[in-house]
């Protein structure tokens, strides 16, 4: 039985496009909250969580209005650039980027909170640059948190079903992921494809996990020689 790849590269590359951009902007946004005490660093927290919170579809929905080509974002990108993100890979990215970073945000906002703040404050004594201190006493110190935030942001991203088929929707060979073509191989009774789908993304997953244990354990091993 011939069994089409297309979803399972489609899926990688959004899950990895997704969280590497969950990664750039959750952890700035991670360090803004571990920091500050002011109001709306609590009104930003909330809305980190909520979509954690609220069903995929309902945050689907909600993307499909903001970014669908009757909002005024989705008119102005289509009339000046010709570009429409809805039921495209690049919407099936922002689902995916939108239910992974909360992840990536509340991961790394730990992984801070846990740095001896005495630590920073001595490094800024001696003159040392925000940016200094952020790659050489922040980023060494929490990446293990960083590393919590990466796997679940991507295992959250290459998983999901409802935001990426209400943004996306599932067109084969265009927008349909790995979760998609085995609710379609279901739908249309094919259990054998369905099968086969499940266990893809069941050796890919034991794949990843034991990758990312192995880096840990690699990292882990440099910073204690370091």
């Amino acid at each position: 039985m011939e069994v089409n790849l297309f979803p399972l590269f489609l899926s990688l590359r959004v899950a990895l496009t997704a969280t590497f951009f969950a990664f750039i902007i959750g952890v700035p946004i991670a360090l803004y909250l571990q920091r500050s005490k002011s109001r709306f660093a609590s009104i930003l927290e909330t809305l980190v969580t909520l979509p954690i919170i609220l069903p995929p579809t309902v945050l689907g929905y909600y993307l499909l209005v903001l970014l669908g080509r009757q909002s005024y974002i989705g008119e102005f990108l289509e009339n000046t650039f010709g570009i429409s993100l809805v039921f495209t890979p690049t919407g099936a990215v922002i689902a995916a980027l939108i239910v992974s970073i909360p992840f990536m945000i509340k991961s790394a906002t730990t992984a801070f909170g846990n740095i001896d703040p005495m630590m920073v404050q001595s490094a800024r004594l001696l003159g040392r640059t925000e940016w200094n201190i952020f790659f050489t006493i922040l980023m060494p110190l929490a990446w293990r948190g960083m590393l919590a935030g990466i796997t679940l942001a991507f295992a959250r991203a290459i998983g999901d079903f409802g935001a990426t088929l209400m943004v996306a929707g599932s067109i084969p060979n265009q927008t349909q992921t790995m979760p998609l073509a085995i609710y379609d191989a279901l739908l249309a009774g094919d259990r054998e494809l369905a099968n086969i789908l499940v266990l893809i993304m069941t050796v890919v997953a034991l794949l990843l996990l034991f990758a990312i244990n192995r880096l840990e354990k690699y990292v882990g091993k440099r910073n204690r020689v370091i």
